[in-house]
């Protein structure tokens, strides 16, 4: 059963990415040629699929490159990218910007910062990685996430399964979800809160399932065969975000 979606100032072509003929054929091609690992040993690129105008630390980008951790990525109207560095899937959606920085090693991950537009990622288990954004941080191991920055700069981020450490101007949340728990990063107080709680909005399960089969994963609705409810609201109502211990940083 395919749950709707709800749109905040996005295209439905945007989030519904994964059904097209193209998309479809660059993942199968991608997992039947050895996913990452068979890019490596071949030096094939790691990128399943692009589309438009991507910026690649300031120039435009061609068939066949890398992204490595490190570089800059700048997605213009109509654009996105799909690809995948470690145990980790990113859809970059059109008009954004965001750059990877490097983990433990070349093919870690340890901290994506979203200055503009909108990622779906989908993170295998491994060492504590983050996601920046101007008012939002949050603390991922293992999880489906989307992430969006809004034009005045109020971040919102959607916990689609996992464990995630948030943090907002100081007030902290744990949240733990097998369905997508989502909050707000706020950039002015509401209530005293700056991390508050929001409606799964922008993104689909098929999207996050997509990201991880990629490499190799499922998403915990997958697992469990079953879905829940998409919000964060129950949560915030039971734990106010100040009544957790703030993020390590």
């Amino acid at each position: 059963m395919t749950h709707p979606h709800s749109l905040s100032g996005r295209l439905e072509s945007e989030v519904l990415w994964t059904q097209r003929r193209d998309t479809l054929k660059a993942a199968a091609a991608w997992v039947a040629l050895g996913g990452l690992p068979g890019a490596m040993a071949q030096q094939r690129s790691n990128v399943v699929e692009f589309v438009g105008d991507v910026l690649l630390n300031g120039r435009r980008m061609v068939q066949q490159q890398t992204i490595q951790t490190g570089d800059d990525i700048v997605t213009g109207p109509a654009s996105r990218l799909v690809f995948v560095i470690g145990n980790a899937a990113f859809h970059v959606r059109q008009n954004t910007r965001m750059s990877v920085q490097r983990g433990s090693t070349l093919n870690t991950v340890s901290l994506l910062r979203l200055l503009t537009g909108a990622v779906v990622s989908a993170f295998g288990r491994g060492p504590r990685r983050a996601i920046v954004m101007p008012t939002l941080t949050a603390g991922i191991r293992g999880t489906g996430v989307y992430a969006e920055v809004f034009p005045d700069q109020r971040s919102y981020f959607c916990n689609c399964y996992g464990t995630v450490e948030m943090n907002a101007r100081g007030q902290s949340a744990l949240s733990q979800a097998s369905y997508h728990q989502s909050f707000w990063g706020e950039v002015e107080p509401k209530n005293g809160r700056f991390l508050t709680p929001a409606n799964a909005i922008n993104h689909t399960d098929e999207e996050v399932e997509f990201l991880a089969q990629l490499v190799g994963q499922q998403t915990a609705w997958q697992i469990e065969g079953k879905k829940g409810v998409k919000d964060g609201m129950g949560y915030m109502e039971q734990r106010p975000p100040q009544d957790h211990p703030a993020m390590p940083r």
